[in-house]
């Protein structure tokens, strides 16, 4: 994991490494200043002249200033190091997403994805700047003040075995506690973001059914396990601060007691004070180092999990990857499908769709319907390869769709879909995902087959018009005739419009239509509606039933001949003339 995380360091490699260097600059600087300041009392207790006084000053503040400007200097390679690294990690994050297929989607929840690029990353980043900055300071700040401790002290250093190995066990207990409580805290991390998102997502809904109080009782609930499993790992790394203490206590009293007696008895000859005032220093610096070790534990603790998370979606492939002899052009909009199963998993135990034998003409319009779960959209969705069939095939153009380069085969297929997205930016920005070179008048003439112009025209900005995320400023309508005419702006040899013109009222549905026919004439056309209305002039017609194909014709003949049609035909008559059509 670690080498896997390391190898989005790049361009910050030399960064990251010159840091501890300037760590080790610091400690020795500062491992040096205790020896020279016991110099400067045993020198000061037996008589020295001032000059002296003034040399050992003189070198004590360079060496002060040296070890500031080598903690600076560490400070801010850390910094940019661990900041490089985490720009890196989210940008490789949100890479691989988009070349997800929707069953790798389906693997990871929303909120999940959320939490890895945010608070995992998070995570990462600050365990990486404290490892190459506190976790190679306090281990040689630790070894270093030992070793001088030994130098100065003689056997009195030997009380430093003795306290030194209890925090040490103390610190190993803390950390192997806590860390299967990390794992569980970063799930209920995702469950608090869905939380949130689901409410945002659907605020709505929830005004609608006055539901805000339920929703503030399920976010209490979820922030208030979170804040449970905090609670418990905050008072486990508590409990190390008092046992520091205690182990640098019990070193003081030791060290001013029987330094204090080896002092008078030997009157300074073996032991003066100026050795115990390093001796002093030397063990605060060494309980110090074990408690910042404790922390950037407890922080390498943390990121592990985190660490685990985001390497997840970046070893996450694609179940749907190009052929390595591609197929780089679709010569028209012909689809077949010859003998298709499919299922969303490949463990579920029925099949979504089964034996779908089916054949279009390029530049057919088709009409599918069928009741809710029928299966509509999951036949479309074969075509461009937004999932990719368990047995059978699909032929696009007289090529299996596995056969193509994914972007060429998509960008032949536009689908415009009854939620179909908005994203923050202009009307005129979002049409040109259609075409990136649009011109203002090919983005006009798309729109008027939309029948989007008009009120288009009327915004005060018009095409300038800001639409906000998710497009919250325009209506179900409007949103949809944005959406076919951005499809539209394509080209494509293929269009799905999967009940997308559910918001639009008949007779625009019925002119976009007749667009539909005059503009992209070549142009295979499948529409998936639940109104008659919208399909019963189309060439043909399917008639889906739970992942089967019923039975496929023109409006006449389905009329006939199949009574899934039939009554969906007639309790539509039924419904417009008791509303008076």
């Amino acid at each position: 994991m670690i080498r896997e995380l390391a190898r989005h360091i790049k361009e910050y490699k030399s960064t990251a490494i010159i840091t501890p260097i300037f760590v080790l600059g610091e400690v020795l600087i500062e491992i040096t200043i205790p020896f020279l300041i016991a110099r400067l009392i045993s020198e000061v207790m037996y008589g020295t002249e001032q000059s002296a006084l003034y040399r050992y000053g003189l070198i004590l503040a360079v060496c002060a200033i040296t070890s500031l400007t080598f903690g600076t200097l560490a400070g801010f390679s850390s910094a940019r190091a661990a900041t490089g690294l985490a720009k890196n990690l989210r940008q490789a994050l949100f890479e691989n997403i988009q070349t997800f297929s929707f069953s790798n989607v389906d693997r990871f929840e929303t909120s999940s994805l959320i939490t890895r690029l945010t608070t995992d990353v998070e995570f990462v980043r600050q365990a990486f700047m404290v490892t190459i900055r506190t976790a190679i300071r306090a281990p040689l700040m630790l070894v270093f003040a030992f070793i001088m401790g030994f130098v100065i002290g003689g056997k009195l250093a030997w009380i430093f075995c003795f306290t030194v190995p209890i925090l040490g066990f103390g610190l190993w207990r803390g950390i192997s506690t806590t860390l299967p409580l990390f794992r569980k805290l970063f799930r209920k991390y995702d469950k608090l973001n869905l939380s949130v998102q689901e409410n945002v997502k659907g605020m709505r809904v929830v005004k609608s059914f006055v539901r805000e109080q339920n929703e503030i009782d399920r976010f209490s609930a979820a922030s208030e396990d979170l804040k449970k499993d905090f609670t418990r790992i905050e008072r486990i790394i508590a409990l190390l601060d008092p046992l520091m203490q205690f182990c640098l206590n019990v070193v003081m009293v030791l060290i001013l007691s029987y330094g204090s007696y080896l002092v008078i008895t030997t009157r300074g000859l073996d032991f003066n004070v100026g050795q115990m005032s390093a001796l002093l220093t030397y063990s605060f610096m060494m309980l110090m180092s074990l408690m910042m070790l404790s922390m950037v534990l407890a922080m390498l603790v943390m990121a592990q999990e985190s660490g685990r998370r985001i390497i997840e979606v970046l070893n996450e492939e694609s179940s749907l990857l190009s052929a390595q002899d591609p197929h780089l052009d679709v010569a028209d909009g012909s689809i077949v499908f010859d003998n298709v199963y499919f299922k969303y998993a490949k463990d579920a135990e029925r099949y979504a769709l089964e034996n779908i034998n089916l054949e279009i003409a390029s530049g057919e319009v088709i009409g599918v319907i069928g009741a809710t779960g029928s299966a509509k959209s999951t036949l479309v969705q074969l075509i461009p390869r937004l999932y990719d069939v368990i047995s059978g095939s699909v032929r696009v153009g007289g090529i299996d769709v596995r056969q193509y380069d994914l972007e060429v085969l998509r960008r032949s297929v536009a689908m415009v879909l009854q939620k179909n997205v908005l994203f923050s930016g202009t009307i005129a920005e979002n049409l040109r995902w259609g075409d990136a070179n649009a011109t203002d008048e090919m983005l006009q003439e798309a729109c008027k087959m939309a029948q989007a112009h008009d009120f288009i025209s009327r915004f005060p900005d018009g095409y300038n018009t800001y639409i906000e995320q998710g497009g919250s400023n325009v209506s179900g309508g409007q949103n949809q005739r944005i959406c076919i005419a951005r499809a539209l702006l394509a080209r494509p040899k293929i269009l799905i419009l999967d009940d997308s013109t559910s918001a639009i009222d008949t007779q625009t549905d019925a002119k976009i239509r007749a667009a539909l026919r005059s503009y992209i004439p070549e142009t295979t056309k499948i529409i998936i509606a639940q109104r008659l209305a919208s399909v019963q002039d189309a060439d043909r017609i399917i008639v889906m039933n739970d992942g089967r194909i019923d039975a496929v014709g023109s409006h006449d003949v389905l009329l006939r001949t199949n009574d899934i049609y039939r009554e969906i035909y007639e309790s539509q008559t039924r419904i417009e003339v008791l509303h008076g059509h």
